[in-house]
């Protein structure tokens, strides 16, 4: 299918067929550098291009290329499901999106298993993901189940109406809590890594001391973030030489060889409804292997006490 549009005064090229197509920016910029549009007859991968009067403007979309989703031998936890969104607690050690380098299914297997597809004009396959957590993290993620639920949700992401806070276990107890602000950028010398760099991206995080150990070596900490950079907690933890058992990659080296996933879990989720415009909470489990680790090592009591939404939010709004 062909499209053409005449340009009646001056706009930018993504501003202009976002508005014309009522699309979000970023389907338009995958469209623009897929080479399927035209201005003025020549093809134009310039998403800030400035068009003028009268120029005519030609977008081709490409057929929507579908992959056959892959077998899984694993579940999801529904946390909460209606027609706009899906509630889900992630299992550790599952990746959610595929990529050339991931073999094994991921959560978008699941998905296509449960026929949660978008529609899209790029040309590309969605399936609702709207933020993400790390392969070893566990817990609640939202899904968007139309294109409507997805711009809502990806717009509370920005204006960070949409959170998300954190429970870690950690190898050294924090001396107080605090705010971290440290840009975060691709570590230069090991590119599976992320890390504090000078040039990286402004990061912001905040961590509360939650519970000791019995043995108080070991801590339960909650987190909260402002920003969402890849490995955004590790990272920020590892920088004040604290790391969550298991994260082997941010330089956890304690004895729990058994550990084998990062004892890191998003607890809780806050949103807006895209449909119903009403504020809605969701909390997710602790899975077994860091639930038993918590009764063998802590005080349980007091864990039972501490690990509720509502101490969680008021920790934060009282501390920082």
């Amino acid at each position: 299918m062909n499209k053409n549009f005449i340009v009646s005064s001056p706009n930018r090229l993504d501003k202009f067929l976002s508005l014309q197509l009522d699309e979000t920016r970023n389907q338009i910029e995958q469209l623009i550098k897929k080479e399927c549009v035209k201005v003025d007859g020549k093809i134009c991968t310039k998403t800030g291009l400035k068009l003028k009067e009268e120029q005519s403007v030609d977008v081709t979309f490409p057929q929507v290329e579908k992959k056959e989703a892959q077998a899984i031998d694993f579940d999801v936890e529904i946390l909460y499901e209606d027609d706009s969104i899906l509630v889900i607690n992630k299992p550790s050690n599952l990746i959610v999106h595929d990529a050339p380098s991931v073999s094994e299914p991921t959560l978008v297997d699941w998905l296509k298993h449960q026929n949660i597809s978008l529609s899209t004009i790029s040309g590309e396959e969605r399936h609702g993901i709207v933020h993400r957590l790390d392969k070893g993290t566990s817990g609640v993620m939202v899904v968007a189940k139309t294109n409507e639920a997805h711009q809502f949700l990806s717009e509370q992401l920005q204006d960070k109406s949409m959170g998300r806070y954190y429970l870690a276990i950690i190898d050294l107890p924090l001396k107080e809590n605090v705010i971290i602000e440290k840009p975060i950028g691709r570590n230069p010398h090991n590119r599976l890594k992320m890390g504090v760099v000078e040039n990286g991206r402004f990061a912001k995080s905040a961590f509360n001391k939650m519970a000791l150990s019995k043995n108080e070596k070991y801590e339960l900490i909650s987190a909260k973030l402002f920003t969402g950079r890849t490995h955004q907690i590790r990272v920020h933890l590892s920088s004040i030489n604290r790391h969550i058992l298991g994260d082997n990659l941010y330089g956890f080296k304690g004895e729990f060889n058994k550990i084998n996933r990062v004892y890191l879990h998003a607890y809780s989720l806050y949103l807006i409804h895209p449909l119903t415009k009403r504020e809605m909470n969701f909390t997710a489990p602790l899975e077994n292997d860091m639930t038993t680790f918590l009764e063998n090592n802590f005080n349980t009591e007091e864990i039972c006490d501490k690990i509720n939404q509502t101490y969680i939010i008021n920790s934060f709004s009282s501390a920082h």
